[in-house]
């Protein structure tokens, strides 16, 4: 396990410099001058000058990217340069509410996908695995902010029982906290639990029709011993890379359900550094994506160790 964890780690080191030279490079492809957006109504030259110097605007493309990553390893991201606010604070506010959020949609869509991909493929071709697929299709052809707006309308305009938008930060008030983010947590984990039921019945079909299955079965086990530990237990592989790829997703992937639901997360922090050419926020916000994204790729290797005992070497 030690060995294998050094080879991964050894393997994401070059990967993330990579990703870092990626989102600095590609940044510099927007249009725009964020000295001007800086200078706002103020367009004299002396001021755009000493906007360029106090940023390296003016430094060439390479010596820009040296000063960031030495920044980035020591801890400092840089300075927002419309907030003028640290880009390591405003990720430290912001990455706690898109965390929970993307946290409940996930558990929700564990709750309702793994379950009912479960049922489908132990009942296939019965009313079950009928309804399973129905739901199916549903959740995945629902557009988030049509459901966003309907659920609003319903238990927040028509019946009073959740507030229509904002947020309230978990160790505040736990109980508000859950009020404001069910809603919004239900809409992203709908369209994933739909996809996890379908990945869960296929794994779980062809690990059903496995001869592990079958010599369990004719030892006498009981049918739910059989599905849970030797079918599910097998099966839970391609699942587990799916919840570990779709909880980043739900990180950089949640702008329109926080739009929606007025949540000040991480989504909102990127379109609005994108628009006002913030660049700093841009490359911190993008580069702490992409390394969670990598990190929940580890941990997923992890768990297929963990769940599947012929992994371990």
């Amino acid at each position: 396990m030690l060995a294998f964890l050094a080879q991964r780690l050894l393997q994401i080191i070059p990967t993330l410099i990579l990703v870092s030279m990626l989102i600095f490079g590609l940044q510099q492809l927007l249009p725009g001058d964020p000295a001007l957006i800086m200078a706002g109504e103020e367009r004299d030259p002396k001021v755009l000058e000493e906007i360029r110097e106090q940023y390296r605007l003016n430094e060439p493309i390479p010596v820009q990217y040296f000063y960031w990553m030495k920044g980035v390893l020591s801890g400092n991201l840089g300075e927002s340069m419309r907030l003028k606010s640290s880009v390591a604070s405003l990720v430290a506010e912001k990455l706690p509410v898109t965390l929970q959020l993307a946290a409940m949609a996930l558990l929700i869509a564990i709750g309702i996908g793994i379950p009912a991909g479960i049922v489908s493929a132990v009942k296939k071709d019965t009313a079950w695995d009928y309804g399973a697929n129905l739901f199916a299709l549903w959740g995945l052809s629902t557009p988030n902010f049509w459901l966003g707006i309907l659920m609003i309308f319903l238990f927040s305009v028509t019946l009073g029982w959740l507030p229509a938008s904002g947020y309230v930060r978990l160790g505040e008030n736990w109980q508000a906290s859950l009020a404001t983010t069910i809603m919004p947590a239900f809409v992203l984990g709908n369209a994933l639990a739909a996809v996890l039921m379908r990945h869960t019945r296929s794994a779980m079909m062809q690990a059903m029709s496995a001869d592990y299955v079958r010599t369990a079965r004719a030892k006498g086990l009981r049918e739910g011993r059989v599905v849970l530990k030797h079918a599910l237990r097998n099966a839970m592989t391609p699942v587990i890379t799916l919840l570990a790829l779709d909880f980043g997703t739900l990180l950089s992937g949640a702008v329109l359900t926080e739009q929606i639901f007025t949540i000040p997360g991480f989504g909102k922090l990127i379109v609005d550094s994108v628009f006002n050419r913030d660049y700093a926020v841009v490359q911190g916000v993008v580069l702490v994506t992409a390394t969670v994204y990598i990190s929940l790729n580890l941990l997923a290797d992890i768990a297929y160790v963990l769940v599947n005992p012929r992994l371990r070497g």
